[in-house]
């Protein structure tokens, strides 16, 4: 049985990769557009599912998919990617000395011998950030990357200096609840 990721994201490939998965990346091509008309929740499930979907329609066999979307959102404001640096560190500055939340879509479907199942689930984790001065949050913008990242930031970098506290999974803020998809997996015998 093959398991596939469908998506491009290294901290995604990384903890499949720590939890000692054998997988194969295929990109998801869903257009990730955000309804406006749906909860977070809901917007952050159905972009997971859209990309698991996506890739499923497009391969063939036994396999499991694994779609993910990440969303940060504070006052029910979407923190998606920043554009550039001037988005990235208006970001910044709005979800630092406060409290946001990271909502993690997850997906996965399965077909085994011709049986087809989903799973799709929302993870929800509460993130409190310390202050951070102006000259803290343009030294993290310009010595990290923070333009493929939802919020501007990565909570496994530097950044982490500037947390005080989360409740809720750590991983699925990274990108990925690894230790819902092992059960998952674990559950259908596929690992």
């Amino acid at each position: 049985m093959k398991i596939i990721l469908a998506s491009q994201s290294p901290r995604r490939a990384a903890l499949l990769d720590l939890a000692k998965i054998d997988f194969e990346v295929l990109p998801s091509e869903y257009e990730e557009k955000i309804d406006e008309n749906l909860d977070i929740e809901e917007v952050s499930q159905k972009l997971a599912y859209g990309k698991a979907l996506d890739v499923f329609n497009n391969t063939q066999g036994d396999r499991a998919i694994i779609g993910a979307d990440t969303i940060v959102v504070k006052d029910n404001k979407i923190f998606g990617k920043p554009k550039d640096r001037v988005q990235a560190i208006k970001m910044l500055k709005s979800l630092q000395d406060d409290v946001h939340t990271v909502y993690t879509g997850l997906a996965i479907i399965i077909e085994e011998k011709g049986e087809y199942k989903e799973y799709k689930e929302v993870v929800k984790t509460d993130i409190t950030v310390n202050k951070m001065t102006d000259e803290e949050i343009i030294e993290y913008v310009d010595s990290e990357n923070p333009y493929d990242k939802a919020g501007a930031y990565a909570i496994q970098s530097s950044f982490a200096k500037f947390i005080d506290e989360i409740e809720g999974n750590y991983m699925s803020v990274i990108g990925l609840p690894i230790d819902r998809v092992y059960r998952i997996l674990k559950e259908n015998e596929i690992i």
